[in-house]
Parts: C-alpha cells; structure tokens; sequence
C-alpha cells in the first residue's frame, strides 16, 4: 500500500462527520408552525445555550478544520454548512428574541442553581441568563433579530458561521440578500456583508461590547463575535476586527482583577451597564469564566489567551498532577473548552490529563444502524449524543494542534485554485485524505464506505482543475488504474468501487502552477459598497467617541 505522510481524517471524525451531515440533510421544520428534530441540542449548559442555534454554530466549528484536512475534498462540508446557515434563519434560531418578550415573569421562582449566576443584589427582580427580554426600556420592541440594539449572540455567532460557509465553499450565496424569520412572521432582508457592516458599526460605538440579552454584556459572545469579524476580514480582505482587538484592551482593565500575588482573581461571567453591576463567579468557579473565552481569543491574541488559559487552570488545578482532577461544575462544557485550549497552546502534559477524565466519563462510542456514526453521550442517558458539547469535543482532536487558530490567522484560501475532487457519493462513498503535493504534483485521494451497506457497489468521482488531463497518470493500491477518463478541458473522471483505496494522481499541478490566491476577491460590487463603512476604522472610532461622550457612555467608573 502507498503511503504518505499529509493529514487524513481519522476514524472519530469520519463518524461524527456521518453523523452531522444526517442531522444537517434530514429535512425538518424550524419554522414557527414546526419544530426541530429533537437531536438538534437545545438541551445543554442551561439557561444560557439552550437553543438550537448553539447547535448550529458550534457544529460548524468542526466544518473549516476539517477543510483544511481535506483541502482538495469540500463538498460535503458545504452542503453540511449551507443547511445549518439556513436554519439559522428561522424562526426556532430566534425563538428566544422573538417570545421572550418583557421581563420573565418566573423572575421570583428561578431555581438555585440559575441564582448562583445573578448578582445577589439583584435576585427576585432581575432576568436569568437565557432570557433576552426584548421590548424592555429603554430599546422597546425591537423586531428584526439582527437588526437589534441587542442579541449580539445571534448574529455574533451567525457570522461565525458564515463565514465558515464561505471557508469551505469559496461562493458567495450568502452574501447575496436573504430572508430572516422576525417577530410575528415579519421577515427581514439581510446579506452576510451587511450584517458584518452592522455589527462593526454597533460595536465602534460601544467599547465595552454589545449586549446579548437586555441588558448583559457576554464576553464569551463579545469574543465569539469578534473572531468571526477576525475571520471575515481575512476571507475578504476587509478591515473589521479593530473593535474587538479594541474591546480586548478594554476587558483587560474592567472584566477581570487579579489578587496580591498577581494571580487570578475572578473574571466577568457578565457585565450590565444599566445596572452597572458585574456578575461574577465565586471561588475557584471563577476560572470557568475566563476559561470559556480563550477558544474565541486566543486565534487573535495568542498572549492574553494563554495569560488567561494559564491562571484559569492553575486556579481549577488542572495542571497540577499531584492534585486530584476536580470538575466544580457538572457542565462537560468547562473541561473540553479546557481540552481544546490545552491542545491549541501544545500544553500536552494538562490535555492529557483532562483527555483522561474525558475518555472516562464523557462516553465516547461509535452508534447508528451500522456503527459508522460517532459522538460523545457524557453520561445523559439521550437516545443521540448532543451536538453542542460533541462537537466541541470532535474539535479537540481534529488535525494538528494549532488547527482552530490556523483557520482563522492563516485561512487557506489557495484551495479554490488547486486540482479539486467532486461528484463524490457522499454518505456512500468518503474521503478520509484529499490533498495536493505541491512538490510533486500529486493529489492524493483515500476513500472509504461511508455507508456499510454499499460496500462493494460501483461509483465515481471527479477530479478538475487539471492544467493537462490527458497527460494524468492515475495509480490505486501500489498499481496502475486505467478506469478513468477524459471528461472536461481540465477534468477527468475516475471510476472505482466503494471500498478502501488509496489513489495517487499524478495531476502535474505544482507550486509553480498554482493561480494567485483568492485573498481579497470581491464578493460584488454592491457588497463591497455595503461593507464600505468598514473601513474607515479611524474616522469611524472618531465618531464614536463623540458619541460615547455626548451619551454619557459606559467608563471605567461602571465596572
């Protein structure tokens, strides 16, 4: 068998890739007469992310890395990111903006554990987390769930995704007008520039951040919107990410204290500038705050996030090997965002420590009809392994470390010019490698059955991209393979069977043939005239300090 040394998908990802593409493929109805299938995870880490738009996004996550894996493989992915942004569009994406109208009435019967998370002042008058509140003072009733003073989460994470969209596919269909479910069906018409434009300019005006629910500032929200803004300007060549880079100083001064020794001392779980109160955890829980934000941080400020990562886990002692391994919160969410960041900052003694815990109680398992599926079950007893928290856990093992930040410091955009493959029958046919050898000029290609069943059967895919195709040279398992042919002026087409191979094809395509990159193409003219705004960092940070001091604005007395 031939043998190389690029990056594959390995098993667990190609289960839990199975896995998503069902959830994402099977049809279901989000909108306001329907209800979403019940695997989609709008169960986990209450009250705050108990929607189903948590799921959408944060399965996402695994979708550019796995890109990066499979550069010259991405159709799969595609398919799987443009039906999760098309949910996200729909009425149960914004269920919570769209009822949660007024104060909570249950505001007085909130159980413990959800007053753990509200400052004491303020219990028996004041809303959980999870409760967004639109139509209170002083924004009133605020329809469009992008187009709001708050519900920063939704379209902060909503870019997120995509622009995960646009990493994977290299078109531009979201970023042509679409529809978004609003208040009593109203629907409001948005493109993906335009709500980039919308949120830079917000959040210029408000360097504290943009609240999610009336009237909390998030810093995990804040930090996951401003490295999708982040991940934007890189696909785009655009000049966005100044407001969060702004926002992180700012954070630095008001949403965390160390003690005496320099040591962490509490981090902001959330800030309310009406109230002008901050929320923050007691103890050693504390560290969970700042744990949560060092997955969105640390691609853009490598620095802070490895400072915060640092004291977070020295604090919990998760790196501390005498110590026994405590979980101060039953939520699975800590330990993997902890997983993650360990694994990012080539911290190998604390990730093993915490994988360790991990394989033991998390419940990793292979499931489906014929065993090819794969998530992580943590111990609920549910009939499917829930998609926020396996999700976040499939990431922590996928590629090299280093990968999540790759995506967005070192996007790879290159892929859209090099020899692809395509028409795969994908859930019957996968490719666990897809890669160029630039050196060579060789692409790489290993299948498998996706699908038990279909072992054996007859199928084909397409390689294009060929500078000569008549010219490619096509070896499978060690030996040459003639079943291919000529389909396109820089195609071919190959036939094979459903089953394990691995194919070298000698596509001539090398270093020296690549296309300039794709880096700054316009997405079209009316958007880059609607992201216009953005650009004008300077004058625009201008007028919102004007702004901020006419208003009075959050300083650094609130905090």
């Amino acid at each position: 068998m031939m043998t190389n040394s690029f990056p594959r998908l390995d098993e667990r990802g190609r289960g839990w890739l199975r896995f998503i593409w069902d959830k994402a493929t099977t049809p279901d109805d989000w909108s306001v007469n329907g209800e979403p299938h019940p695997w989609w995870d709008r169960y986990s880490t209450p009250p705050m992310c108990s929607l189903g738009r948590f799921d959408l996004h944060e399965t996402g996550y695994v979708l550019p890395v796995m890109s990066d894996i499979t550069p010259a493989w991405r159709e799969a992915y595609t398919r799987i990111a443009d039906e999760l942004v098309t949910r996200h569009t729909s009425f149960h994406a914004a269920i919570d903006w769209l009822t949660m109208i007024g104060n909570d009435p249950d505001q007085r019967r909130y159980p413990p554990e959800w007053l753990a998370v509200l400052p004491e002042h303020l219990r028996g008058r004041y809303d959980a987390p999870g409760w967004v509140a639109n139509g209170v003072k002083p924004w009133g009733l605020q329809p469009d769930p992008i187009g709001s003073e708050g519900n920063n989460f939704f379209r902060g994470f909503f870019n997120m995704l995509l622009c995960f969209y646009r990493y994977v596919s290299g078109d531009n269909k979201w970023e042509q007008p679409f529809k978004v479910a609003g208040y009593q069906e109203r629907l409001y018409e948005w493109s993906h520039p335009q709500i980039v434009s919308f949120m830079h300019d917000q959040w210029a005006e408000r360097p504290q951040g943009v609240h999610c629910e009336n009237t909390k500032i998030w810093p995990f929200c804040v930090s996951g919107a401003g490295l999708g803004l982040q991940l934007y300007d890189g696909l785009h060549g655009t000049q966005t990410r100044w407001v969060y880079e702004r926002w992180i100083e700012y954070a630095r001064k008001h949403y965390m204290g160390l003690d005496s020794k320099g040591r962490l001392d509490w981090f902001a779980f959330y800030y309310d500038p009406l109230e002008r109160s901050m929320c923050t955890l007691r103890d050693d829980v504390s560290a969970y705050a700042a744990i949560a934000v060092t997955l969105y941080l640390l691609p853009i400020n490598r620095g802070f996030a490895t400072q915060l990562y640092e004291m977070a886990v020295t604090k919990l002692g998760w790196n501390a090997p005498h110590k026994p391994l405590l979980q101060l919160h039953p939520d699975p969410r800590w330990l993997t965002l902890g997983i993650i960041t360990a694994r990012e900052l080539g911290d190998s003694a604390t990730e093993a420590r915490l994988r360790k815990t991990a394989e033991a109680t998390f419940e990793p398992r292979f499931f489906g009809p014929d065993g090819d599926h794969f998530g992580w079950w943590f111990r609920f007893g549910e009939q499917w392994p829930r998609g926020q928290l396996s999700s976040l856990m499939v990431l922590s093992e996928l590629g090299a470390p280093g990968a999540w930040s790759q995506v967005f410091n070192r996007p790879n955009l290159d892929k859209f010019t090099e020899p692809t493959v395509s028409g795969v029958d994908y859930p019957t046919l996968g490719l666990s490698q897809c890669w160029n050898d630039l050196d060579t000029g060789a692409l790489w290609v290993e299948t498998y059955c996706a699908t038990a069943p279909k072992r054996g059967c007859a199928t084909q895919f397409t390689v294009s991209g060929l500078p000569n195709p008549a010219a490619t040279r096509v070896v499978m398992d060690g030996s040459e393979f003639g079943q291919w042919s000529v389909s396109g002026p820089d195609r071919i087409e190959i036939r094979t069977d459903v089953a394990t191979h691995r194919f070298r094809i000698e596509t001539g395509f090398t270093r020296d043939s690549r296309h300039r990159p794709a880096t700054a193409t316009p997405v079209a003219s009316e958007s880059v005239t609607t992201v216009g705004s953005v650009m004008a960092a300077p004058a625009v940070l201008a007028s919102a300090s004007q702004h901020l001091a006419a208003s009075g604005g959050c300083s650094s007395s609130c905090c």
